[in-house]
């Protein structure tokens, strides 16, 4: 009789951080061009939602460019709490990417 295989589960991608010299513009450019929504927006970073995935701009020495998978932080070290609610903990991966877990509540 064959083995029966379990289903591999995919993590789940909740956002791209990339850097930009100006959040505001970047923001106002996007939403003039795509069909997305402002979820948060301050001088230092925005997170933007698409139908499938956020995008976050930084600014480079207030945030690392990173993306951020949905997870439990403390699996992976101490988590630090963010200003929105969220915890993280940032990995690295062997290409020296920034990748951060990240725990919504």
């Amino acid at each position: 009789m064959a083995e029966v295989q379990e289903k591999q589960k995919l993590d789940t991608m909740h956002h791209v951080a990339v850097s930009v010299s100006n959040v505001k513009e970047t923001v106002d450019w996007y939403t003039k061009h795509f069909d997305c929504k402002v979820n948060y927006q301050d001088e230092t970073w925005a997170l933007v939602e698409f139908a499938n995935i956020s995008l976050a701009f930084v600014l480079p020495n207030q945030h690392p460019p990173h993306f951020a998978v949905l997870g439990d932080p403390a699996e992976y070290g101490e988590p630090s709490k963010h200003r929105d609610g969220t915890r993280s903990v940032y990995l690295k991966d062997p290409a020296g990417n920034n990748v951060e877990i990240l725990a919504l509540q």
